[in-house]
Protein backbone atom coordinates (compact mmCIF):
# COMPACT_ATOMS: atom_id res chain seq x y z
CA UNK A 1 0.00 0.00 0.00
CA UNK A 2 1.42 3.69 -0.90
CA UNK A 3 2.22 5.85 1.88
CA UNK A 4 -0.19 9.13 1.48
CA UNK A 5 1.57 12.29 1.73
CA UNK A 6 -0.64 14.53 3.49
CA UNK A 7 -1.55 18.05 3.70
CA UNK A 8 -2.56 20.85 6.50
CA UNK A 9 -4.32 24.14 5.47
CA UNK A 10 -4.02 25.69 8.69
CA UNK A 11 -1.91 25.72 11.70
CA UNK A 12 -4.27 26.19 14.65
CA UNK A 13 -4.87 24.03 17.93
CA UNK A 14 -7.28 21.57 15.73
CA UNK A 15 -4.42 21.06 12.95
CA UNK A 16 -1.61 20.14 15.96
CA UNK A 17 -3.90 17.77 16.99
CA UNK A 18 -4.20 16.09 13.39
CA UNK A 19 -0.34 16.45 13.54
CA UNK A 20 -0.01 14.64 16.36
CA UNK A 21 -2.08 11.61 14.82
CA UNK A 22 -0.23 11.68 11.32
CA UNK A 23 3.22 11.28 13.20
CA UNK A 24 2.15 7.90 15.04
CA UNK A 25 0.34 6.40 12.64
CA UNK A 26 1.81 4.02 9.52
CA UNK A 27 1.09 4.74 5.74
CA UNK A 28 1.37 7.99 6.04
CA UNK A 29 3.97 11.28 5.57
CA UNK A 30 3.76 14.54 7.34
CA UNK A 31 4.52 16.14 3.97
CA UNK A 32 2.93 19.80 4.08
CA UNK A 33 1.56 22.51 6.15
CA UNK A 34 -0.35 25.92 4.40
CA UNK A 35 -0.60 29.22 6.73
CA UNK A 36 -1.44 32.21 5.39
CA UNK A 37 1.66 33.12 7.40
CA UNK A 38 5.20 31.81 6.25
CA UNK A 39 6.76 31.80 9.37
CA UNK A 40 3.94 30.37 11.14
CA UNK A 41 3.76 27.65 8.86
CA UNK A 42 7.75 27.22 9.09
CA UNK A 43 7.52 27.13 12.89
CA UNK A 44 4.61 24.56 12.51
CA UNK A 45 6.23 22.09 10.27
CA UNK A 46 9.57 22.42 12.71
CA UNK A 47 7.60 21.21 15.74
CA UNK A 48 5.38 18.66 14.05
CA UNK A 49 8.44 17.55 11.17
CA UNK A 50 6.78 18.08 7.88
CA UNK A 51 8.79 18.45 5.20
CA UNK A 52 7.37 21.20 3.42
CA UNK A 53 5.62 25.02 4.84
CA UNK A 54 3.98 26.87 2.45
CA UNK A 55 2.56 30.77 3.22
CA UNK A 56 0.11 30.03 0.75
CA UNK A 57 -3.08 27.86 0.74
CA UNK A 58 -2.10 27.86 -3.20
CA UNK A 59 0.80 26.74 -2.82
CA UNK A 60 0.02 23.69 -1.19
CA UNK A 61 -2.90 22.68 -3.37
CA UNK A 62 -0.49 23.29 -6.74
CA UNK A 63 1.93 20.95 -5.09
CA UNK A 64 0.96 17.60 -7.25
CA UNK A 65 2.94 15.69 -4.51
CA UNK A 66 0.44 16.30 -2.29
CA UNK A 67 -2.58 13.02 -1.62
CA UNK A 68 -4.37 14.41 0.39
CA UNK A 69 -5.39 17.86 2.36
CA UNK A 70 -6.78 18.22 6.18
CA UNK A 71 -9.13 21.40 6.87
CA UNK A 72 -8.46 22.69 9.57
CA UNK A 73 -9.52 26.56 9.29
CA UNK A 74 -12.36 28.46 10.93
CA UNK A 75 -16.17 27.22 9.87
CA UNK A 76 -16.05 30.06 7.95
CA UNK A 77 -13.51 29.61 5.79
CA UNK A 78 -14.36 26.12 4.92
CA UNK A 79 -16.04 27.00 1.90
CA UNK A 80 -13.47 28.52 0.42
CA UNK A 81 -10.59 26.69 1.52
CA UNK A 82 -12.33 23.24 0.44
CA UNK A 83 -13.55 24.85 -3.27
CA UNK A 84 -9.47 25.48 -3.40
CA UNK A 85 -8.52 21.74 -3.11
CA UNK A 86 -11.86 20.29 -4.96
CA UNK A 87 -10.55 22.60 -8.13
CA UNK A 88 -7.35 21.00 -8.13
CA UNK A 89 -8.75 18.01 -7.75
CA UNK A 90 -6.71 17.37 -4.15
CA UNK A 91 -8.86 14.90 -2.63
CA UNK A 92 -10.28 16.77 0.64
CA UNK A 93 -11.05 16.05 4.84
CA UNK A 94 -12.73 18.69 6.26
CA UNK A 95 -13.15 19.30 9.84
CA UNK A 96 -16.52 19.62 11.19
CA UNK A 97 -19.07 21.69 10.87
CA UNK A 98 -18.07 20.60 7.11
CA UNK A 99 -20.04 23.87 6.21
CA UNK A 100 -22.01 26.57 8.06
CA UNK A 101 -24.73 25.90 5.65
CA UNK A 102 -26.28 23.50 3.45
CA UNK A 103 -26.35 25.87 -0.02
CA UNK A 104 -22.46 25.64 0.70
CA UNK A 105 -22.56 21.95 1.20
CA UNK A 106 -24.21 21.36 -1.72
CA UNK A 107 -22.14 23.26 -4.15
CA UNK A 108 -19.20 21.58 -2.99
CA UNK A 109 -20.35 18.05 -3.06
CA UNK A 110 -21.61 18.88 -6.73
CA UNK A 111 -17.57 20.32 -7.28
CA UNK A 112 -16.69 17.39 -6.05
CA UNK A 113 -18.62 15.17 -8.24
CA UNK A 114 -17.69 17.25 -11.56
CA UNK A 115 -13.98 17.23 -10.55
CA UNK A 116 -14.32 13.43 -9.89
CA UNK A 117 -12.41 14.11 -6.42
CA UNK A 118 -13.16 12.92 -2.95
CA UNK A 119 -13.79 15.13 -0.26
CA UNK A 120 -15.54 13.75 3.26
CA UNK A 121 -16.43 15.38 6.72
CA UNK A 122 -14.14 15.07 9.63
CA UNK A 123 -16.94 13.92 12.46
CA UNK A 124 -14.36 12.07 13.64
CA UNK A 125 -17.31 9.98 16.07
CA UNK A 126 -18.42 8.82 12.68
CA UNK A 127 -15.24 6.73 12.10
CA UNK A 128 -14.31 5.37 15.09
CA UNK A 129 -14.59 1.56 16.53
CA UNK A 130 -17.21 2.45 18.90
CA UNK A 131 -19.59 3.57 16.28
CA UNK A 132 -19.50 -0.13 14.92
CA UNK A 133 -19.96 -1.53 18.36
CA UNK A 134 -22.53 0.76 19.14
CA UNK A 135 -24.71 -0.35 16.53
CA UNK A 136 -23.77 -3.68 16.65
CA UNK A 137 -25.69 -3.79 20.55
CA UNK A 138 -28.47 -1.66 19.37
CA UNK A 139 -28.66 -4.52 16.13
CA UNK A 140 -28.29 -7.36 18.61
CA UNK A 141 -31.71 -6.66 21.04
CA UNK A 142 -29.66 -6.25 24.38
CA UNK A 143 -31.19 -3.83 25.76
CA UNK A 144 -34.89 -4.14 23.95
CA UNK A 145 -36.91 -1.93 21.70
CA UNK A 146 -35.04 1.38 21.76
CA UNK A 147 -37.09 4.48 23.15
CA UNK A 148 -35.61 7.07 24.28
CA UNK A 149 -32.23 8.72 24.13
CA UNK A 150 -30.40 11.49 25.79
CA UNK A 151 -26.80 13.12 24.97
CA UNK A 152 -25.49 16.35 26.36
CA UNK A 153 -21.69 18.38 25.37
CA UNK A 154 -21.14 21.38 27.08
CA UNK A 155 -17.66 23.23 27.32
CA UNK A 156 -16.87 26.01 29.13
CA UNK A 157 -15.43 27.51 25.76
CA UNK A 158 -17.60 30.74 25.54
CA UNK A 159 -14.31 33.20 25.36
CA UNK A 160 -12.83 31.91 22.11
CA UNK A 161 -13.20 33.90 19.23
CA UNK A 162 -14.25 31.06 17.00
CA UNK A 163 -17.61 31.08 18.96
CA UNK A 164 -18.32 34.07 20.44
CA UNK A 165 -17.87 35.95 16.58
CA UNK A 166 -20.47 35.33 14.41
CA UNK A 167 -18.37 35.89 11.46
CA UNK A 168 -16.74 32.96 12.02
CA UNK A 169 -19.68 31.06 12.32
CA UNK A 170 -19.58 30.60 15.66
CA UNK A 171 -22.18 29.32 18.85
CA UNK A 172 -22.73 26.24 20.68
CA UNK A 173 -24.34 24.01 17.74
CA UNK A 174 -21.90 23.93 14.63
CA UNK A 175 -18.82 23.49 17.26
CA UNK A 176 -20.51 20.86 19.80
CA UNK A 177 -24.12 20.64 19.25
CA UNK A 178 -23.43 18.83 15.81
CA UNK A 179 -22.06 16.00 17.90
CA UNK A 180 -25.28 15.47 19.62
CA UNK A 181 -27.25 15.72 16.41
CA UNK A 182 -24.86 12.62 14.86
CA UNK A 183 -24.66 10.25 18.36
CA UNK A 184 -28.62 10.48 17.84
CA UNK A 185 -28.42 10.14 13.92
CA UNK A 186 -25.62 7.17 14.64
CA UNK A 187 -28.08 5.20 17.07
CA UNK A 188 -31.99 6.55 16.28
CA UNK A 189 -31.52 7.11 11.86
CA UNK A 190 -32.61 9.82 9.98
CA UNK A 191 -36.28 9.80 10.10
CA UNK A 192 -37.27 12.47 12.46
CA UNK A 193 -40.96 13.51 12.34
CA UNK A 194 -40.73 16.57 14.21
CA UNK A 195 -38.34 18.47 16.03
CA UNK A 196 -38.54 20.86 19.04
CA UNK A 197 -35.98 23.16 20.78
CA UNK A 198 -35.41 26.43 22.66
CA UNK A 199 -31.76 28.18 22.52
CA UNK A 200 -30.43 31.25 25.00
CA UNK A 201 -28.33 34.04 22.88
CA UNK A 202 -25.27 35.47 23.30
CA UNK A 203 -24.59 38.87 23.35
CA UNK A 204 -23.14 38.54 19.99
CA UNK A 205 -26.07 37.13 18.58
CA UNK A 206 -24.86 33.71 18.00
CA UNK A 207 -26.58 30.50 20.18
CA UNK A 208 -24.82 30.35 23.61
CA UNK A 209 -27.15 26.90 24.78
CA UNK A 210 -29.60 25.01 23.91
CA UNK A 211 -32.36 21.74 24.09
CA UNK A 212 -33.03 20.06 20.97
CA UNK A 213 -35.67 17.46 21.23
CA UNK A 214 -36.25 14.69 18.08
CA UNK A 215 -39.21 12.81 17.41
CA UNK A 216 -39.19 10.09 15.41
CA UNK A 217 -41.59 8.51 13.14
CA UNK A 218 -41.10 5.20 14.40
CA UNK A 219 -41.57 6.80 18.14
CA UNK A 220 -38.29 7.16 19.23
CA UNK A 221 -37.31 10.10 21.36
CA UNK A 222 -33.99 12.18 21.66
CA UNK A 223 -33.49 14.71 23.79
CA UNK A 224 -30.03 16.86 23.16
CA UNK A 225 -28.52 19.56 25.22
CA UNK A 226 -25.22 21.66 24.43
CA UNK A 227 -24.26 24.64 26.55
CA UNK A 228 -20.66 26.70 26.10
CA UNK A 229 -21.01 27.90 29.36
CA UNK A 230 -20.96 24.61 31.52
CA UNK A 231 -18.56 21.25 31.62
CA UNK A 232 -21.15 18.50 31.39
CA UNK A 233 -20.70 14.89 31.61
CA UNK A 234 -20.87 14.34 27.99
CA UNK A 235 -22.64 11.44 28.33
CA UNK A 236 -25.22 9.61 26.04
CA UNK A 237 -27.80 7.60 27.11
CA UNK A 238 -30.09 5.06 25.10
CA UNK A 239 -32.70 3.46 26.62
CA UNK A 240 -35.05 0.55 25.82
CA UNK A 241 -37.81 -1.95 27.02
CA UNK A 242 -34.93 -3.97 28.50
CA UNK A 243 -32.30 -2.03 29.73
CA UNK A 244 -29.77 1.01 29.08
CA UNK A 245 -26.54 1.50 26.95
CA UNK A 246 -24.19 4.40 28.31
CA UNK A 247 -21.70 5.68 26.37
CA UNK A 248 -19.48 7.70 28.41
CA UNK A 249 -17.89 11.26 26.17
CA UNK A 250 -20.04 11.52 23.24
CA UNK A 251 -17.39 13.16 21.60
CA UNK A 252 -14.63 10.83 22.03
CA UNK A 253 -16.22 7.34 23.44
CA UNK A 254 -13.80 6.17 26.04
CA UNK A 255 -16.69 3.12 27.26
CA UNK A 256 -19.85 2.17 26.37
CA UNK A 257 -21.57 0.12 29.07
CA UNK A 258 -24.87 -2.35 28.76
CA UNK A 259 -27.44 -2.39 31.58
CA UNK A 260 -29.85 -4.79 32.02
CA UNK A 261 -33.47 -4.42 33.42
CA UNK A 262 -32.06 -4.67 36.86
CA UNK A 263 -29.73 -1.76 36.72
CA UNK A 264 -26.80 -4.52 36.92
CA UNK A 265 -24.03 -3.91 34.11
CA UNK A 266 -23.74 -6.70 32.18
CA UNK A 267 -21.08 -5.53 29.84
CA UNK A 268 -18.08 -2.92 29.37
CA UNK A 269 -16.19 -2.06 25.97
CA UNK A 270 -13.44 0.17 26.23
CA UNK A 271 -12.27 2.11 23.72
CA UNK A 272 -9.02 4.39 24.06
CA UNK A 273 -6.21 2.22 25.17
CA UNK A 274 -4.93 1.31 21.43
CA UNK A 275 -5.89 5.51 20.18
CA UNK A 276 -3.30 8.08 18.96
CA UNK A 277 -5.54 11.03 19.09
CA UNK A 278 -8.76 9.46 17.58
CA UNK A 279 -7.97 10.94 14.54
CA UNK A 280 -6.64 8.59 12.93
CA UNK A 281 -10.11 6.71 11.96
CA UNK A 282 -10.84 9.44 9.81
CA UNK A 283 -7.95 9.53 8.13
CA UNK A 284 -7.49 5.71 7.43
CA UNK A 285 -10.65 5.91 5.94
CA UNK A 286 -9.69 8.59 3.29
CA UNK A 287 -6.86 6.44 2.26
CA UNK A 288 -9.52 3.64 2.09
CA UNK A 289 -11.74 5.37 -0.26
CA UNK A 290 -9.12 7.29 -2.61
CA UNK A 291 -7.62 3.70 -3.06
CA UNK A 292 -11.02 1.91 -3.99
CA UNK A 293 -11.71 5.06 -5.78
CA UNK A 294 -14.57 6.48 -3.99
CA UNK A 295 -15.91 9.94 -4.17
CA UNK A 296 -17.66 9.53 -0.65
CA UNK A 297 -16.89 7.90 2.61
CA UNK A 298 -19.16 5.07 3.29
CA UNK A 299 -18.58 6.14 6.90
CA UNK A 300 -20.30 9.72 6.87
CA UNK A 301 -21.69 9.79 3.23
CA UNK A 302 -22.45 12.67 1.39
CA UNK A 303 -26.37 12.65 1.74
CA UNK A 304 -25.71 12.47 5.89
CA UNK A 305 -23.65 15.57 5.75
CA UNK A 306 -26.22 17.47 4.09
CA UNK A 307 -29.11 16.71 5.91
CA UNK A 308 -27.42 17.02 9.24
CA UNK A 309 -26.33 20.75 8.24
CA UNK A 310 -29.93 21.27 6.78
CA UNK A 311 -30.97 20.30 10.66
CA UNK A 312 -28.90 22.84 11.52
CA UNK A 313 -29.74 25.25 9.21
CA UNK A 314 -33.48 24.93 10.68
CA UNK A 315 -32.44 25.20 13.86
CA UNK A 316 -30.81 28.58 13.81
CA UNK A 317 -33.41 29.69 11.64
CA UNK A 318 -35.77 29.07 14.43
CA UNK A 319 -33.45 30.91 16.71
CA UNK A 320 -32.54 33.80 14.76
CA UNK A 321 -28.68 32.84 14.30
CA UNK A 322 -27.39 34.22 10.91
CA UNK A 323 -23.48 34.61 9.73
CA UNK A 324 -22.70 37.86 8.29
CA UNK A 325 -21.70 35.93 5.37
CA UNK A 326 -25.33 34.48 4.55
Amino acid sequence: MKVYNIGIIGCGTIAARMAKTLNGMKGVNCYAVASRSLDKAKAFAQEWHFQKAYGSYEELVEDENTDLIYIATPHSQHYKNARLCIMHKKPVLCEKPFMPNASQAEELFRLAEENHTFITEAIWTRYMPSAAKLRQLLDSGIIGTPFTLSANLSYPISQKDRIRQPELAGGALLDIGIYTLNFAAMAFGSDVESTHSACQLMDTGVDAQESITLFYKDGKMAALQSSVYAKSDRLGVISGDKGHIIVENINNPEKIRVVDSNYKTVAEYEFLSEQITGFEYEVQACMEAIEKGWLESPYMPHEETLRIIRQMDSLRKEWGVVYPFE
